[in-house]
């Protein structure tokens, strides 16, 4: 198990679990673990996920993002959810956006 500190400063545990459920659902974010940590502590942007997940995004190139939704359950702690790479997303959703 890895940990990331989000940008709320939130320990957000990658377990081997979720890991091993990410790349058999999104096969394409297989060579990309130490991508995904890095992802949630120093994203572009921050969006608004469903039920109080958030998702931490960093573009891969033009219309590519690695998008890796996450959880904050209390101050100190955190999970990952799910990873995978979008062609676009809703900056609708923003909470977050590095400066």
């Amino acid at each position: 198990m890895d940990v990331a500190r989000s940008v709320n400063g939130v320990s957000v545990r990658l377990t081997e679990e979720r890991w091993l459920h990410i790349v058999e659902n999104h096969d394409e974010v297989a060579g990309y673990y130490d991508d995904v940590l890095a992802v949630v502590e120093d994203p572009e942007v921050v969006l608004r996920g469903y039920r109080g997940s958030q998702i931490a995004v960093r573009s891969y190139g033009p219309k590519r993002y690695l998008m890796v939704v996450y959880r904050e359950v209390s101050p100190e702690d955190g999970f990952i959810i799910t990873a995978y790479f979008a062609s676009q997303f809703d900056r609708k959703k923003t909470l977050w956006r590095r400066q």
